[in-house]
C-alpha cells in the first residue's frame, strides 16, 4: 500500500468519520500488544459488539491483522501500519 493511500484511509476512518476516536483508541492499544477483542473491550472500556464492529473496518482496510480465526484470535498491527506508524501520530498528535 503506497504511504498516499494509507494516510487518504487513515485520515478518514481517524479523522473523518464518527467512529474515528474508538479506531484510534483501538489502534494504539493494538501498537502497545497484541489483543483480542474481549481484551480490547476491557482494556479501553468498551462494549464488545463495538470493538468488533471497529476491528472488522480496520481488518478491511488492511490495518490491522488477526493470527487465525474464531474467538480470542489476537489482532495486531499490519506491517504496513507498523512501518508507517508517524502517519497516525502526525493526524493525532
Amino acid at each position: 500500500m503506497e504511504t498516499l493511500r494509507l494516510r487518504k484511509i487513515l485520515v478518514w476512518l481517524l479523522n473523518g468519520s464518527r467512529g474515528g476516536p474508538t479506531r484510534l483508541k483501538i489502534l494504539k492499544a493494538l501498537k502497545e500488544r497484541p489483543m483480542n477483542p474481549n481484551q480490547l473491550a476491557k482494556a479501553l472500556d468498551l462494549n464488545y459488539k463495538t470493538v468488533i464492529h471497529h476491528l472488522t473496518v480496520l481488518e478491511r482496510h488492511g490495518l490491522i491483522v488477526r493470527l487465525g480465526s474464531g474467538y480470542g484470535v489476537p489482532y495486531f498491527l499490519s506491517d504496513v501500519l507498523e512501518r508507517n506508524w508517524e502517519i497516525v501520530q502526525s493526524l493525532t498528535g
